[in-house]
């Protein structure tokens, strides 16, 4: 399944799934701040659909709506 990403200023949020057993599925969102030069110890963040899903693109959708609400709270 392919990542979704998004953009806002220098803050990337990555969405995706994981499985973590079978037929269970959780979404995922790597938020990452991006100041230009590509380094070592860039600042990144993991946060986690708190609910499971039965199928990967339902665990998809869920991070994709995170995402959004992560973006969305972030002032520039």
């Amino acid at each position: 399944m392919e990542d979704i990403t998004y953009t806002k200023g220098i803050y990337t949020a990555t969405a995706s799934v994981r499985e973590l057993d079978r037929d269970t599925w959780q979404g995922v969102v790597t938020l990452a701040r991006d100041e230009g030069e590509a380094s070592q110890d860039q600042e990144t963040t993991v946060y986690e659909v708190e609910a499971t899903s039965s199928t990967p693109e339902e665990a998809l959708e869920e991070a994709k709506a995170l995402a959004h609400r992560i973006l969305g709270e972030i002032e520039l």
